[in-house]
């Protein structure tokens, strides 16, 4: 009996552990993430290893991502862009900001 609660225990807790890194995000315009062109709609967005990875369906796009925390919750999920390209994602009902970095950005 102790052992099946404790292997229930376990995956209750592993499968908290995982959603915990899993969000939903909608784009209410088409966007563009880390050069990949996102139609507008309903995304997942998932955090492996400094990276965000959203998809729906077949369309797919990766990029890297700094994970912030803020002081207080944010009340809904809003995303930043800077014209079409992602910047940030701010995920509502959490501390949880996604900062997505800058990449093949050009210098003077």
């Amino acid at each position: 009996m102790v052992k099946t609660f404790t292997i229930a225990f376990a995956s209750l807790a592993l499968a908290v552990a995982s959603a915990a890194s899993g969000y939903t995000v909608t784009f209410f315009q088409p966007v563009e993430v880390n050069g990949t062109m996102l139609k507008a709609g309903d995304y997942s967005v998932e955090v492996k290893d400094n990276k965000a990875i959203i998809k729906r369906g077949k369309s797919v796009a990766e990029a890297p991502v700094k994970v912030e925390n803020n002081d207080a919750k944010f009340s809904s999920t809003t995303v930043r862009l800077a014209g079409s390209q992602v910047e940030e994602i701010r995920v509502g009902g959490t501390h949880t900001r996604l900062v997505f970095e800058k990449t093949g950005v050009a210098t003077n």
